[in-house]
């Protein structure tokens, strides 16, 4: 994590990924020991178990931002302070939120929210995961800054392939401990899927 921490320092913010690798909650966690980190979360249906998961996530420097225009604000605002916001790069979005690029070869539909949130605040992308340690002796840390200085390119489409790769080569560090059972490749309702030519072309752009 010290490359978040030198980002830090220069009184950015960071957008900070964590996929569903590893720990995926541990170091977002152990970020917030020493700087505040605004994390972003798909609240259940039910309210009872929506109060009870932002509760239990919330820590000392740890704020939960529902998935909803209101959370959005707020992961705005924390990068506009300076501060860390932890996302889940690979939850499929809602249709007309995402892009569709290549994943392990197949097309995924991919969060369109990263690429805004940098759009909007010029902030840097890391990805990381905690690794689980055989016999429980404790967690790894990766990190990976994505493309150039953690800049994505401007265009969405080509900016989600570069999140994609980036999650392919964390996943490659450790492919047991991917949530495998998680559907990545779905269609969400009223999205066209796409043909091979449109995912070609992505492929190739970054040949």
């Amino acid at each position: 994590m010290a490359g978040t921490g030198k980002t830090a320092a220069r009184g950015n913010g960071i957008i900070i990924l964590t996929p569903h690798l590893g720990c995926f909650e541990v170091l977002p966690q152990s970020h917030a020991l020493v700087r505040p980190v605004t994390a972003l979360f798909k609240p259940p249906h039910q309210p009872w178990l929506r109060d009870w998961i932002e509760r239990m996530r919330t820590r000392p420097n740890m704020a939960m931002a529902p998935a909803t225009p209101r959370g959005v604000r707020m992961l705005v605002k924390a990068l506009k302070r300076g501060q860390a916001v932890g996302i889940l790069p690979d939850q499929v979005p809602s249709g007309g939120e995402g892009n569709w690029a290549p994943f392990f070869g197949k097309p995924a539909y991919t969060m369109a929210l990263v690429h805004r949130l940098q759009q909007l605040t010029q902030t840097p992308v890391v990805a990381i995961f905690g690794e689980r340690l055989p016999r429980g002796a404790g967690y790894r840390g990766h990190l990976r800054i994505l493309n150039d200085g953690g800049m994505l390119p401007e265009d969405p489409g080509e900016a989600a392939a570069v999140i994609n790769r980036t999650i392919e080569e964390l996943v490659a560090i450790a492919p047991t401990q991917y949530l495998w059972a998680y559907n990545r490749y779905k269609t969400p309702s009223g999205v066209e899927h796409p043909t091979r030519a449109t995912l070609g072309a992505t492929e190739s752009s970054h040949s």
